[in-house]
């Protein structure tokens, strides 16, 4: 009996201190900060740069990832707890698949301002450029000693300069960025298919399935063509609007249909999409690749 009730009780233990973990554990998994959300190059959650210098920053690294394809990603928090500063960063690195899908050049630079903490958060194919010893170098030789003086703009502009000045000496494979205009569709030549095609197929679409039928079956397969060339979902969902309407209007006229309605939507086709060329906002290259390459110092 005695062993009985004692094996009872272990197990009782057992099932308690398993509870209490699993309590522990929620509770410190609700604590952990989120991830921000990936909207820009520059997330300055502390409102410690303006917005004059946010943007300025922003600029060169764009410049930078235009030039050798790398995504280079500036965050400013206040605190990274209860996680420490490299953990949080990884976290980071590998939600936001910062640098090139098949290159994974990407970086993250991190301020925990209140925290007193900086991280260089290095993706695997920028080992080589930015060691572990230079990444540490740069955070206290560059960025603490300008921290410690209150300038925090100067330093995190002058830690940027550093890392891409290390980024451009590395052989990385040529930047895609010009891709669609070099090799393949151009924004006039793809505005000009869409445009020609519509109202080509338009025609049979409308003879086959009726006017709105048609048009709104030519609508969704410019949109789906738009989104596998620049895989870009607004740009797709003004594409599928555009071959809608347009396959619309040029039902109002059953002779002449191609070159009349060619030259009234000419105007507003390529105005469009030369205005997206330039538009759209910042996104992930994909990559993610994160080995736990960098360093963490404080001022």
């Amino acid at each position: 009996m005695s062993a009985l009730l004692a094996s009872r009780l272990l197990g009782r233990a057992i099932c308690t201190a398993c509870l209490w973990s699993l309590l522990v554990m929620g509770a410190w998994a609700q604590s952990v900060r989120l991830v921000p959300q990936l909207s820009s190059r520059v997330i300055d959650e502390t409102g410690t740069l303006t917005a004059v210098q946010s943007e300025a920053l922003a600029s060169k690294l764009a410049a930078l990832e235009k030039q050798t394809g790398a995504q280079l990603v500036v965050l400013i928090v206040e605190t990274t707890t209860p996680e420490d500063i490299a953990v949080f960063a990884q976290r980071v690195g590998d939600t936001w698949k910062l640098g090139r899908k098949d290159v994974g050049d990407g970086l993250l630079l991190l301020v925990a301002k209140q925290d007193r903490k900086i991280r260089i958060e290095v993706a695997k194919t920028l080992e080589g450029a930015i060691p572990d010893l230079l990444a540490s170098r740069v955070i206290s030789q560059t960025i603490a000693p300008r921290f410690k003086q209150g300038d925090f703009a100067g330093g995190v502009d002058a830690g940027v300069d550093q890392l891409s000045g290390l980024i451009r000496g590395e052989q990385l494979p040529a930047p895609q960025s010009e891709q669609r205009s070099g090799s393949g569709f151009q924004w006039m030549d793809l505005a000009v298919f869409l445009f020609f095609a519509s109202a080509i197929a338009g025609s049979m679409a409308r003879r086959a399935f009726g006017t709105r039928l048609g048009s709104m079956l030519i609508g969704v397969t410019c949109g789906v063509v738009v989104f596998f060339v620049t895989k870009t979902w607004w740009l797709a969902l003004l594409a599928s609007f555009a071959g809608l309407v347009m396959t619309l209007i040029s039902s109002l006229s059953r002779v002449g249909t191609g070159s009349v309605n060619a030259g009234s939507y000419s105007g507003g086709g390529t105005g469009g999409w030369s205005g997206s060329d330039n538009g759209g906002g910042f996104s992930s290259g994909g990559g993610g690749n994160f080995g736990g390459g960098g360093a963490s110092g404080g001022w």
